[in-house]
C-alpha cells in the first residue's frame, strides 16, 4: 500500500511541477526573469568563483564591472567594499545551512531555483526565482537560450551564471576564482579522491561544515563547462578563464591583471 501511495504521490508531484513550469513565464517571477533579456547587450562580465586563488584585491578592481557571485562569497565582504551585481545560490545543502545569512545579504539581485519555495518552503527576501532543469549526470547538459523556460543544472553554479549572462546579451565572459579543484572529490566511477595539499576555498571558514556538504564531482562540472564553450563558440560569445592557476583548462586562459589594466587605460 505504501509503495502504491508513494508512486501516486510521485506522479502527482511531477504533473503539478509540469503545470507550474508551463505557467511560470506568465508569473511575476517569470516576468522578472524576462526583463533580463539583453539588459547588458554586448557588454562583458566576470563570474566569480570561491576558489583559494580569489583575492579581495581582485574584487576591489571589479567595482564598476558586471559581476556574478555565489553561495558563501559573503565571507569575503569584510575585506572589500565590492558587492556582486548578481548573486546566485542553488546547492540545497548550502542553502539549508546558510539560509539566514543569505537572507540577510543586502544585495539587489539574488537568484534561486523556484523549487526552494515550492518544495521546501524556503523563501528569501527580494528574491528572483528560476526554473531549474536537472539532467543526466553522465552526459553533457543542455544550455538554455531562454532562461525564462529554465536554466540547466551543471553541478556548478558558475554554469547557471554563464547561462544567465548569455541571456542578458553579454558577449565576453571572464571566470575568476574558478579553481576547479578540491581536496576531496568523487569521480564518475564513484571513487573518492583525497589530496590534502589542496585548499577548497578562499577562506577556511567557508566550508568548516564540509562533512555535511556534497563531495564535488569535477567530472560532471567539466562537462558543463564544455557545453558552455560549445554554445559560446557557436554563438559568437567569448569565455575566458582569468583564474590564477587551478585545473580548469576548458577555456582559453588570460591574465586578470592585464584585462583590468587594459580597461583602465581605455577609461583614461
Amino acid at each position: 500500500m505504501n509503495t502504491l501511495k508513494n508512486t501516486v504521490n510521485k506522479y502527482r508531484y511531477q504533473i503539478q511541477k509540469g503545470i507550474n513550469e508551463l505557467v511560470f513565464p506568465y508569473s511575476e517571477h517569470g516576468r522578472n526573469i524576462k526583463k533580463l533579456r539583453n539588459i547588458h547587450l554586448h557588454k562583458r562580465c566576470f563570474i566569480i568563483g570561491n576558489g583559494p586563488s580569489l583575492r579581495s584585491e581582485d574584487l576591489d578592481e571589479l567595482k564598476n564591472e558586471i559581476t556574478f557571485a555565489f553561495n558563501r562569497i559573503y565571507y569575503m565582504f569584510n575585506q572589500t567594499d565590492w558587492r556582486p551585481t548578481y548573486y546566485c545560490s542553488e546547492d540545497d545543502k548550502t542553502i539549508f545551512k546558510s539560509k539566514n545569512e543569505i537572507n540577510e545579504l543586502q544585495l539587489a539581485n539574488k537568484f534561486f531555483p523556484i523549487n526552494f519555495p515550492r518544495d521546501y518552503n524556503v523563501h528569501f527576501n527580494n528574491a528572483n526565482y528560476f526554473i531549474f532543469k536537472m539532467g543526466n549526470k553522465s552526459s553533457e547538459p543542455n544550455f538554455s537560450n531562454d532562461i525564462v523556460k529554465g536554466i540547466y543544472w551543471g553541478n556548478t553554479v558558475a554554469y547557471t551564471a554563464i547561462q544567465m549572462a548569455v541571456y542578458m546579451g553579454i558577449k565576453e565572459i571572464y571566470l575568476l576564482g574558478v579553481d576547479h579543484s578540491f581536496s576531496k572529490v568523487v569521480n564518475d566511477q564513484g571513487e573518492v579522491i583525497v589530496d590534502k595539499t589542496l585548499r577548497d576555498y578562499f577562506s577556511e571558514e567557508y566550508n568548516k561544515d564540509k562533512d555535511d556538504l556534497y563531495i564535488p564531482n569535477v567530472d560532471v562540472s567539466t562537462r558543463a563547462f564544455e557545453a558552455a564553450r560549445k554554445y559560446a563558440d557557436q554563438n559568437n560569445i567569448k569565455i575566458y578563464n582569468a583564474t590564477r592557476g587551478g585545473k580548469l583548462d576548458v577555456f582559453e586562459r588570460v591574465d586578470f591583471s592585464k584585462i583590468i589594466a587594459k580597461k583602465a587605460r581605455f577609461i583614461v
